[in-house]
């Protein structure tokens, strides 16, 4: 664990699995993330079936302090993204990291 997966090896990877050049599998991820993009800014919930789901949540607006200097604070209510991991996703990658141990 601790290493990060950019963009870049993404579209290394995905170029090597399927013959691509790096320039069209970038074209492809970038349009695939602005759909994803552009589907939760209309309000629609996205499913990839065995990946997960994205969809947009609620917040409330609530009271917080600072944890520099104590002072109350007034957090705005907003729509956030979330994602939400598909049980097969969940359970390939446990099983994965349990082997590797």
């Amino acid at each position: 664990m601790g290493t990060t997966t950019t963009k870049a090896d993404l579209v290394n990877t995905v170029a090597h699995k399927t013959g691509l050049t790096k320039s069209e599998t970038e074209s492809v991820i970038d349009a695939f993330l602005e759909s994803v993009i552009d589907s939760l800014k209309s309000g629609r919930r996205i499913e990839i079936r065995g990946f997960g789901s994205f969809n947009i949540r609620h917040k409330n607006h609530r009271d917080a302090r600072n944890p520099r200097s104590g002072e109350k604070v007034t957090v705005e209510a907003k729509d956030v993204p979330v994602f939400k991991i598909s049980k097969e996703f969940k359970l390939a990658v446990s099983e994965s990291l349990k082997a590797g141990s």
